[in-house]
C-alpha cells in the first residue's frame, strides 16, 4: 500500500507540470486574453513559482518515509493546488475566467490520490475559496475587470452552481475512486496470492526428486528443474528454448508420445536409462498450454532388476535341479531294487520276469522325462507357415474322442469360429493343443463336457479349451506352468511347461483360468494371425 500511495503522489507530481505546461503555458504563448490580466509581469512569475514548486514537492519525495506523513504531503500539494486556482482566476478575470475548471482537477486528484473523505474535503475549500474570491470581486474590494458585467444575481448563482458542480463531482469523484481503490487492493491481493503459488509451484517443482521439464505450445522447453539437470548433466542454459527432442532422442513425436515410455539418453559421457511419463499442460480453463514431463533416472532400478533376474534365475535353476533329481530318483529307486533281486537269483523265473517288465518300465519313464526335459530345455527350431487353425482343432477333437478316457463318458464339443490362418509350426502347435486337450479329458467327471472353440480379437486369435471338472486350486494357480509340477500320480509336470513355452516361441501365451474348486477351468492359447 506505501508503494502504491508513492506512485500517486509521483503522478499528481508529473500530471501538475504536464498541465501547468499544457494550460498555462499556451495561455500565455498564444496570448489569449493575455491583454485582460491585471498584472501581465506577475503571470509570468506565477508560471515559473509553479514549476519551482513541482521541483520542491520532487524533492521533498524523496524524503518522506512513511505513509501518514505521504498522506499529509498530498493534502499540503492539493490545498496549495486550491490557493494557486484561486489566484490563476483573481490574475484571469474572476468571475469570467475560463480556469475554473481547475477546481474540479482538484478535486479528482484527492479522490484518486488519497481517499473519498478527500474529495469532500477539497470540494468545501474549492468552494470556501471560489466563493470567497467571487464575493470580494462583487463588492470591489478586489478591483478585477471583466469582460461582461455581472449583476449580484450573476455571482451568487455562478457561486451556487460552482458550489452544487464542485460536491457532485466530488461525490462521483469519491465513489469511482472508493472503487478504484478496493480494484487495486484486490488486484494486489490476487498479485500477492500468484507470486505466492508461483513461488509455491517453483519451489515443489525445484525440491522434487525427479526430472520435471515443460514446454510451451511451440514445442520448446521452458522450465527444467534442478534434479532434471543433475540427471541429464545439462545446465538451465543450455536447455531452455530447445526442443525435447535434442535432449531426450527417443521422442521423436511429442504429441503422439504422452504416456509412459523408457530410453537412453546420452549424460555426462555414458548413456543412462530414464523413464518418463509425458502429459498436456493444460490452464485453468481446461485449454493445452504445452507438455510436461516427469522422468527419473532408472541405472539404479535397472540393475537391481538384473540382480532380481539373476537370483530368480538361479533360484528356478536350484527347484528345477530338486524337480529332475526328484523326478529321476523314483525310477532309479525301482530300478535298482529289480536289478538288485534279479542278481541274487533268489526269485522265480515267474517272478524275474515281473521285475524284468518293472526295470523295462522304468527306464521307458527315465527315457521319457529326459526326452521332454529336452523338449523343454533345448531351443527348437520352429517351421514356420500359415495353416488352417480350424482343421487343426477339429483334427485334435478327433483324436480326444478316439482316445481313452479311463471308463468316463466324456463329451468333445469343437466349435471352431470359422477358417483361421495362423502362422506357426502346425505340429508343435497341435502338440499344445493335444496336451490342453488331454488335460481336460483328464479333468472332466463322467458325462462331463469339453468345449473348444475359438475367439478372434484384432490380429490375435484365441483357442479356448473349458471344461467342468473339479478346477484348480488357486493355490496351484501360480505354478501349474512350472516345470515337473504335478497333481497328478503320473505324469512328469512338463506338459503344461512344454505347452507354454512352444506358445510364447509363436510370439503368443496361455492363460489359466478358474472360478474355484468344482467349477472346472479354462485354458486360453492367444496366438497372432497371419497377414496372409
Amino acid at each position: 500500500m506505501f508503494k502504491e500511495l508513492y506512485k500517486r503522489v509521483s503522478a499528481l507530481i508529473y500530471i501538475r507540470v504536464l498541465l501547468v505546461t499544457i494550460l498555462l503555458g499556451s495561455f500565455y504563448i498564444f496570448k489569449v486574453g493575455y491583454e485582460k490580466l491585471i498584472h501581465p509581469a506577475a503571470f509570468s512569475f506565477f508560471i515559473i513559482f509553479l514549476y519551482l514548486l513541482t521541483i520542491a514537492y520532487a524533492l521533498i519525495l524523496r524524503r518522506v518515509k512513511n505513509k501518514s506523513h505521504f498522506i499529509a504531503f498530498a493534502y499540503i500539494q492539493i490545498i496549495i493546488d486550491i490557493i494557486a486556482e484561486t489566484v490563476l482566476l483573481y490574475m484571469t478575470g474572476g468571475i469570467g475566467s475560463m480556469f475554473s475548471i481547475m477546481f474540479p482537477l482538484s478535486i479528482l486528484s484527492a479522490g484518486i490520490v488519497l481517499s473519498r473523505r478527500a474529495c469532500y474535503i477539497i470540494a468545501t475549500l474549492s468552494s470556501i475559496f471560489y466563493g470567497m474570491l467571487l464575493d470580494l470581486q462583487l463588492f470591489k474590494i478586489f478591483h478585477i475587470s471583466t469582460a461582461s458585467v455581472f449583476s449580484a444575481k450573476d455571482f451568487f448563482y455562478n457561486i451556487f452552481a460552482h458550489i452544487v458542480a464542485f460536491y457532485l463531482i466530488a461525490f462521483l469523484g469519491g465513489y469511482l475512486a472508493e472503487k478504484l481503490h478496493k480494484a487495486t487492493k484486490s488486484l494486489e491481493h490476487q498479485d500477492t496470492v500468484v507470486s505466492d503459488l508461483k513461488a509455491f509451484s517453483r519451489y515443489v517443482i525445484e525440491s522434487m526428486s525427479s526430472g520435471v521439464f515443460t514446454t510451451d505450445l511451440n514445442g520448446r522447453i521452458i522450465i527444467f528443474n534442478s534434479s532434471a539437470q543433475e540427471i541429464t548433466k545439462l545446465d538451465h542454459a543450455a536447455v531452455i528454448g530447445k526442443r525435447p527432442a535434442d535432449i531426450f532422442p527417443f521422442l521423436d513425436n511429442l504429441m503422439n508420445s504422452l504416456g509412459r515410455m523408457e530410453g537412453d539418453i546420452e549424460s555426462g559421457g555414458v548413456m543412462v536409462p530414464v523413464g518418463m511419463r509425458l502429459s498436456s499442460l493444460k490452464d485453468g480453463t481446461g485449454e493445452s498450454i504445452g507438455i510436461i514431463g516427469v522422468f527419473q533416472d532408472l541405472t539404479e532400478l535397472k540393475e537391481m532388476e538384473e540382480e532380481v533376474n539373476r537370483k530368480e534365475k538361479w533360484a528356478f535353476i536350484g527347484e528345477l535341479s530338486a524337480s529332475i533329481a526328484h523326478e529321476l530318483r523314483n525310477p532309479l529307486a525301482s530300478l535298482k531294487g529289480s536289478i538288485e533281486m534279479l542278481r541274487e537269483k533268489k526269485v522265480s523265473e515267474e517272478y524275474a520276469d515281473y521285475l524284468m517288465k518293472i526295470a523295462l518300465s522304468e527306464m521307458d519313464r527315465l527315457n521319457g522325462i529326459i526326452t521332454d526335459f529336452l523338449l523343454y530345455a533345448k531351443p527348437q527350431e520352429i517351421n514356420r507357415e500359415s495353416f488352417d487353425l480350424q482343421k487343426a482343432l477339429e483334427d485334435i477333437a478327433a483324436l480326444l474322442r478316439s482316445s481313452e478316457k479311463n471308463g468316463k463318458d466324456v463329451t468333445i464339443i469343437a466349435r471352431p469360429a470359422g477358417a483361421l490362418n495362423v502362422n506357426g509350426d502346425a505340429k508343435k502347435l497341435q502338440q499344445v493343443f493335444w496336451n490342453l486337450g488331454l488335460n481336460a479329458v483328464n479333468a472332466a467327471p463322467d458325462k462331463g463336457v469339453i468345449d473348444i472353440y475359438t475367439e478372434q480379437r484384432w490380429n490375435v486369435v484365441e483357442v479356448v479349451f473349458s471344461d467342468n471338472g473339479p478346477g484348480i486350486d488357486p493355490d496351484d494357480m501360480e505354478r501349474i506352468f512350472y516345470p515337473f509340477f504335478t497333481t497328478k500320480e503320473s505324469g512328469t509336470g512338463l506338459g503344461l511347461s512344454i505347452a507354454m513355452k512352444i506358445a510364447e516361441e509363436h510370439g503368443g501365451n496361455i492363460i489359466a483360468e478358474s472360478k474355484g474348486p468344482g467349477k472346472g477351468s479354462t485354458f486360453r492359447v492367444i496366438l497372432p494371425l497371419s497377414n496372409k
